[in-house]
């Protein structure tokens, strides 16, 4: 299985419990794209999962922004990608910048970020758990 194809129209924030944020972004991010706090300059960036420094995910865009522009982030709670989820399935952050993807794709090499877990098949429950850790 692949990322997931997200929809940019139809990302949205899934329920009243939703907390979201706005953040300055230091690169051009889009509707749906996990995004991680660069301390050296505050901004947030495209997370990566084959990279160590990016793999600290602690937000969703839900808007697009340019650089140095300003976006609407979630940083808890259900959101919508306007993708078809599998119900229990587990989602992570992809090694293709500012992509998600099923925990079972990921491979030998990629730092592992739990973004959340399918709770129907429109919504993620986005809690991230960054371990540090990656894959032999």
């Amino acid at each position: 299985m692949a990322d997931l194809t997200i929809t940019a129209a139809n990302v949205a924030i899934g329920g009243s419990d939703s907390q979201t944020k706005i953040v300055q972004v230091g690169e051009a991010v889009t509707h749906g794209e996990p995004l991680y706090r660069l301390s050296t300059d505050g901004k947030y960036y495209l997370g990566d999962a084959d990279d160590a420094a990016k793999d600290d995910v602690s937000a969703l865009a839900l808007t697009a922004a340019a650089l140095d522009g300003y976006a609407l982030v979630l940083t808890g709670g259900p959101v919508s990608f306007g993708a078809i989820l599998t119900v229990g399935e587990i989602y992570v952050l992809s090694d293709t910048p500012g992509g998600i993807k099923p925990e079972g794709d990921l491979g030998s090499g990629d730092y592992v970020t739990i973004l959340g877990v399918a709770s129907t098949t429109s919504l993620l429950t986005w809690k991230v758990t960054a371990s540090g850790i990656a894959i032999p």
